[in-house]
């Protein structure tokens, strides 16, 4: 008896000794910071990755000494093994294992900013898009035309039909991803707009809209200005003259515009040439924004019929008579 009693002693002597030792590791893991240096690092979880995989990739990269399977044990004690998101994120120096699960698990990931300004060109978007390595691209031919088909929208041009906006995105996002978010964007906030539009506007549809907002957001980028030139423009309309807006020209000439319109630029017929041509153009000239889309379906009331840039502020001087506005244009494009 007194044998069976000293083995079942040194049998508990035993497991005291190993809980003990487990509790330290365990205590251990809590409190052991991963060892990425004095700087942040920025991590890739793939999709599909367990807790196990992450596990042996951190070990297998130095950043930690623990075996690999406290990371996958840990997680299921807390019944959080199943709940980790991919995506990339950044691990700041001193982080826990605990603390590194937690940002698996609420998919803290990191999140990129990319700033599409509004007055650029679609095909200005596009090259941005391409130019940014963050995104991942899988665009073969990257002018517009073939841009619009490979994203579904075929049956549109493109100018002016994605969303001038801040926009945050993570690791993996694709160029057409980005492209068909700012398009939807663009659509929802110009139906929105349309739906809420002022009365008796010469627009056909919400597009016509769209063209005189891109023409707008070319001509000023003074806020309290766009309201007052739409209706400049609408009354244009309205009165069956002509815009003779040089944004359009400009855009009309394409690759021939070097800086300067000349007096034959503005006589050239193209089907932008609003000193040649009634109506609005057949395509936006721009990517326009909310102000400007705004404006277009908001005109000013008024008389003006005419604005000239007063160098001032990118300001403009309004003149309800060609007399008036004559006048304006000696004074502040002539200097006489």
């Amino acid at each position: 008896m007194r044998l069976i009693k000293n083995i079942l002693l040194f049998l508990l002597l035993l497991i005291a000794i190993a809980m003990a030792l487990a509790w330290n590791q365990y205590q251990r893991f809590l409190s052991t910071p991963l060892q990425i240096g004095n700087e942040s690092i920025h991590y890739m979880v793939e999709s599909g990755s367990s807790l196990l995989d992450i596990g042996q990739d951190l070990n297998a990269k130095g950043f930690t000494s623990l075996p690999p399977k406290y990371l996958y044990f840990y997680g299921r004690l807390q019944n959080k093994a199943h709940l980790v998101k991919a995506g990339e994120y950044k691990i700041l120096p001193n982080t826990t294992f605990p603390e590194l699960l937690d940002q698996l698990v609420e998919g803290q990931v990191i999140q990129y900013s990319f700033t599409l300004i509004e007055g650029m060109t679609s095909q200005q978007f596009i090259d941005a898009i391409v130019a940014d390595e963050r995104f991942e691209k899988t665009l073969t031919d990257t002018k517009l035309a073939a841009v619009m088909k490979a994203i579904g929208l075929d049956k549109t041009h493109g100018e002016g039909e994605f969303q001038p906006e801040t926009y945050h995105f993570t690791a993996g996002t694709t160029d057409k991803e980005m492209l068909q978010r700012a398009h939807a964007m663009m659509i929802a906030t110009l139906e929105l707009e349309w739906q809420n539009r002022a009365k008796n506007l010469p627009y056909k549809t919400s597009y016509d809209a769209l063209i005189m907002a891109s023409i707008i957001e070319k001509e000023s980028g003074i806020a309290e200005e766009r309201p007052q030139i739409a209706g400049v423009f609408i009354r244009r309309l309205a009165k069956g003259m002509r815009l003779q807006t040089d944004p359009t020209v400009i855009y009309g000439m394409g690759d021939k515009y070097k800086g300067n319109i000349r007096r034959k630029d503005l006589t050239t017929d193209t089907p932008y040439n609003t000193y040649t041509r009634y109506g609005l153009p057949p395509t936006p000239i721009a990517l326009p924004s909310k102000e400007a889309i705004h404006a277009a379906l908001h005109p000013k009331d008024g008389k003006s019929l005419y604005f000239v840039a007063t160098g001032k502020e990118g300001r403009h001087y309004f003149s309800k008579t060609l007399v008036e506005h004559n006048k304006a244009v000696r004074k502040y494009q002539l200097n006489r």
